[in-house]
């Protein structure tokens, strides 16, 4: 059970879900039921009628108990996310069946949704806190996940709690040649490159890079494949800050549309530096991404960031105090400056990185373990 399923994919919950299906498929009987406009190996759900203009919260919810009423006759019940959660709980209870739910993120971590969510974020708190304390087993993403998952929600039995990381697939992500898509944006491949790619939230961190950016090597590029803001008040501060970056620097490329995938290797495959800025981070797909098409990265040393990018040798940690942003992002620049001013040391960490993502996050293994999950689960 998923908001997120290829091909409406908006973030790592996305990513996750629409590589993990697949190899969980080589091993037992999976029924996907998710958000969105129908497709054909997945069963969509719309939100019920007449809440066209209810707050978010309300119309995920709905959808949530279209969800329950679908999930008869099934072993198991597994969630992805709050938007989900509630679907899963609600069919554990009604058909009598084991529920897991994968933590990608932690509502009480991400103060800033009320932003988005309005009085929403009151409810998909709730239904967050409801649905973990009640699951048969949660899985985080990380070790960093594992211990928050415990500090919100103290009532959890630790030993329900299991650890099982993200993967890549090395071979939808890897090191390419091409340049179009870069040409086709206005970027110089020959020049150095920075990049960062993500949405438009407070969690990514976004406004912390492009306010480090004014103190890299003026010889760098900056691209920056960023939309999809969580609320137009964020999206207008953004514009704001990359505006004022543009006008005291050339190669400022900001990209706003939804990149391709083939587009999306080129960006990380030819960039000397990807920089992840998040303020809050479980594990960070898209650094496992940047890794495995042999790209260095900088990296905030926040959630479980350091459990996927290895300090000094596949990239460079930057201490995260929010209470400091300064030297945040001081630390920001002069890690990327650093690696700009040696691109062996930087070449060198992205062939690093490229090995341990093929060597240590492959989406079979996590497949078998969280099989392993779902057998623990089932035998109470």
């Amino acid at each position: 059970m998923t908001r997120e399923y290829p091909p409406e994919v908006y973030g790592g919950a996305g990513v996750h879900v629409g590589f993990l299906v697949p190899r969980l498929r080589e091993l037992i009987d999976v029924d996907v039921h998710c958000f969105g406009e129908p497709r054909e190996d997945a069963r969509a759900h719309a939100p019920a009628p007449g809440l066209e203009a209810a707050n978010a919260a309300l119309r995920a919810l709905s959808v949530d108990l279209s969800m329950t009423q679908a999930a008869e006759s099934v072993d198991l019940v597994h969630s992805h996310t709050w938007y989900a959660n509630l679907a899963g709980h609600l069919a554990g209870l009604l058909h009598g069946v084991p529920h897991v739910v994968t933590a990608h993120s932690l509502e009480p971590r991400r103060p800033w949704k009320a932003e988005q969510l309005g009085g929403g974020y009151r409810l998909s708190s709730w239904v967050e806190r409801t649905a973990y304390e009640a699951a048969d087993a949660v899985i985080a993403v990380s070790d960093g996940m594992r211990a928050d998952v415990l500090s919100c929600y103290p009532a959890l039995d630790p030993d329900r709690v299991h650890v099982v990381r993200n993967g890549i697939d090395t071979d939808a992500y890897h090191p390419v040649t091409a340049t179009d898509a870069l040409q086709a944006m206005g970027v110089d491949p020959g020049r150095p490159i920075v990049a960062f790619v993500g949405r438009i939230t407070r969690q990514k961190g976004v406004a912390h890079l492009v306010a480090a950016a004014h103190h890299l090597d003026p010889e760098a590029q900056l691209v920056l494949c960023a939309g999809a803001p969580d609320t137009p008040e964020i999206g207008e501060e953004i514009a704001r800050a990359v505006a004022e970056l543009a006008a005291t620097r050339p190669g400022v490329f900001w990209i706003q549309r939804m990149l391709d995938p083939a587009e999306v290797r080129q960006v990380l495959s030819h960039a000397t530096v990807f920089v992840c800025p998040s303020v809050y981070e479980p594990l960070g797909i898209v650094n496992l991404e940047a890794m495995a098409c042999g790209t260095a990265v900088v990296a905030s040393d926040v959630g479980g960031i350091p459990e996927v990018v290895d300090h000094e040798e596949t990239g460079l940690l930057v201490h995260l105090d929010e209470k400091d942003p300064l030297t945040f992002q001081h630390g920001l620049a002069e890690a990327v400056n650093a690696l700009l001013a040696d691109p062996a040391r930087a070449a060198a960490m992205g062939a690093a990185g490229r090995r341990r993502a093929v060597t240590d996050f492959s989406w079979a293994g996590v497949a078998e373990q969280t099989v392993a999950v779902y057998r623990a689960a089932l035998a109470g």
